[in-house]
């Protein structure tokens, strides 16, 4: 199952909206190694530091444009950030006690990466994007 950035997963904000997709497509990249006959746990390894790499900087953003909202839900937004991480040990352990990336595997990137990522932009990452509306709009509303 690949990933796929479609208009629920749109925050309205141009920024994030952008890393998401940029996210996705990593993931998809680890998804598309693991479909080949045998696919190598050395590359596999690398896409998933690649994966990780752009998450962390993603995340550092999100909570960079939180404080700077004033967001209320900071904390608990950094609690799910955590939750990943948390998870990608866990796929890093599962690559090292294989041999390369197995159907276990696939299923938990599908699982607890992609189902995660999707779950967390429509709740915690669109309240965030509706805080800042409201606060850009105070004068409309």
């Amino acid at each position: 199952m690949r990933a796929v950035f479609d208009e629920t997963l749109i925050t309205g904000n141009a920024l994030i909206d952008g890393q998401h997709k940029e996210l996705i497509d990593r993931i998809n990249k680890l998804l598309i190694l693991c479909e080949n006959d045998k696919p190598a746990k050395r590359e596999a390894i690398r896409l998933l530091d690649y994966l990780i790499e752009y998450t962390e900087f993603h995340f550092g953003e999100e909570e960079k444009l939180q404080e700077e909202l004033g967001y209320p839900g900071l904390a608990e937004h950094k609690k799910k950030h955590e939750e990943l991480r948390e998870t990608v040990k866990v796929l890093y352990e599962m690559l090292e006690e294989q041999e390369g990336p197995t159907d276990a595997f696939v299923t938990q990137v599908n699982k607890n990466v992609t189902e995660w990522l999707y779950h967390h932009i429509h709740g915690f990452d669109r309240s965030v994007a509706e805080f800042a509306f409201m606060r850009e709009n105070e004068s409309r509303l």
